[in-house]
């Protein structure tokens, strides 16, 4: 039997990073090596449809853990230890998964109460094409500071915005490019979030003094974002402004559009602001949308079922169609409830016991640790602890331990080159916190993309601030711009 003497943990801020002696770095790769094999064969080769039907992403997820378990096995980390580390992970995500199913439950009822629909009909009349993409991001920026939160300013505004630009015949990758951009600056700068919080935290520095030092490469990287964003505005065609008339007649035609319909995203907002508890918040959102179903769309709920009761419980659980004279609005008047976030649940399930297991056998500290090894420069301690999160990202597929194992592992480092940890904060929040919604399988990846209704890699090369972010921490640090070394006592 295992007596775990080869195991050590260490408990940072709730999250535990176990490290195990007898692992070596060719081990803790296999299943991840294993793990990005599969995904990219399922990508590059499996054509027309996908390797193991629906849920191929999570079967690989679930296939790399099998590997990773029998790694640890071998190397006499017990099941019990890794079933641990995967329930810890589990629990984490709980809220979260509750989260989705509100959204999922938010979009049904916003849809058939006309919240939606108003903001499509409103938007079109006051976004034109030639302003819309760099307006979403500035939208999205201001709403993310204001609630700490990338999560619901997707989840409302970014629902929203995706509605409107596709109306206007916009790419949805681009939308949801520009929502994410705009999204993960304000959660980024926000000092209500959770992530910005946190990395100071695990860096050694306090809250303010890291959003000032962060300002030095995000807002330049905004700038650049909304300057690329400007120049794709000014180059696209669009198909819906031609037709803008038509769209505005078939949704006042459709529903009953008025502006006291904003009420409800408006006081969904408040509570946020108000530091209201994300499920209490969403779940108003949800029953206050159903009262406004039954008040301005009775026909509209009418035509879904001959009950109108029934017609609400029928968006909040599962698929919502409602069907108009105009092709592109019948795509976007459509919502799949609760039913419709379940296999972006299933995501995070699969990728959180695939990281549980990595994390239980000891492989996460391990990698980490070999990165930290080869880091001989200081741009080399600053490239490693940028490959740390990024790689984390992908593997343990939670942002949190993307910022908490980079953040123990490389501080001591940052401290003995003389750099102050302000430093590694920033550098943890510019590859940790914004690069997670840029992994399929990450739990904000999976998020973002199930709320969204875009998949993860059609964004990806649109997040132009969450790709862009890492190399501009890494050109501050090459170039040694604003480089703070740590005060002589």
């Amino acid at each position: 039997m295992q007596d775990d003497k080869n195991i050590s943990k260490i408990e940072i801020e709730n999250q535990n990073i176990i490290e195990n002696i007898e692992l070596n770095i060719w081990e803790a790769l296999i299943p991840v090596v294993i793990l990005m094999c599969m995904l990219a064969y399922n990508i590059f080769f499996v054509e027309g449809q996908e390797w193991f039907g629906t849920y191929t992403n999570q079967i690989i997820l679930l296939l790399g853990g099998l590997v990773a378990a029998t790694v640890g096995l071998f190397n006499k980390v017990t099941i019990e230890r890794m079933l641990k580390e995967i329930w810890e992970n589990l629990k984490s995500v709980f809220i979260p998964i509750m989260i989705l199913f509100l959204v999922g439950a938010l979009a049904g009822t916003w849809l058939i109460s006309g919240v939606i629909p108003a903001m499509v009909y409103y938007g079109l009349q006051v976004l034109s094409p030639s302003i819309f993409l760099p307006a979403s991001i500035i939208i999205c920026a201001v709403i993310s500071i204001a609630t700490g939160s990338s999560w619901t300013t997707s989840a409302t505004v970014g629902i929203a915005l995706v509605g409107i630009g596709t109306a206007l015949g916009i790419n949805t990758g681009m939308i949801a490019g520009a929502v994410i951009s705009g999204a993960y600056f304000g959660d980024k700068m926000s000092p209500l979030s959770d992530t910005t919080n946190l990395a100071p935290a695990m860096a050694g520095t306090d809250l303010f003094t890291h959003i000032r030092y962060m300002t030095l490469t995000t807002v330049p990287t905004l700038v650049v974002t909304l300057i690329v964003f400007s120049i794709i505005s000014m180059n696209i065609e669009t198909s819906g402004s031609a037709d803008l008339s038509n769209l505005l007649s078939t949704i006042n035609t459709t529903f009953h559009i008025s502006p006291w319909l904003f009420i409800v995203p408006l006081v969904v907002i408040a509570l946020i602001l108000l530091k209201t508890k994300p499920l209490i918040a969403l779940g108003t959102g949800v029953l206050l949308a159903a009262v406004f179903a039954f008040i301005f769309q009775p026909e509209i709920l009418a035509h879904l079922s001959n009950s109108k009761l029934n017609s609400i419980t029928t968006s909040i659980l599962t698929d919502t169609q409602i069907t108009t004279d105009n092709e592109k609005l019948n795509d976007l008047f459509s919502a799949g409830g609760m039913e419709g976030m379940l296999w972006t649940i299933y995501l995070i399930i699969c990728a959180m016991i695939f990281g549980g297991i990595m994390d239980g056998i000891g492989a996460l500290a391990r990698i980490t640790k070999a990165l930290l090894s080869v880091a001989t420069t200081i741009f080399g301690l600053f490239a490693s602890t940028v490959i740390s999160c990024l790689g984390l990202n992908a593997i343990a597929s939670d942002q949190y331990l993307a910022i908490v194992i980079p953040g123990k592992m490389f501080k001591k480092a940052f401290e003995d080159r003389g750099l102050a940890p302000e430093n590694l904060s920033r550098t943890l929040e510019d590859s940790g916190t914004v690069t997670s919604v840029l992994i399929p399988w990450n739990t904000c990846g999976a998020y973002q993309s199930g709320v969204l209704g875009v998949d993860t890699l059609h964004y990806a090369s649109y997040a132009v601030f969450n790709w862009l972010s890492p190399f501009t921490t890494l050109l501050f640090a090459a170039l040694r711009i604003k480089i703070k070394e740590l005060t002589k006592k």
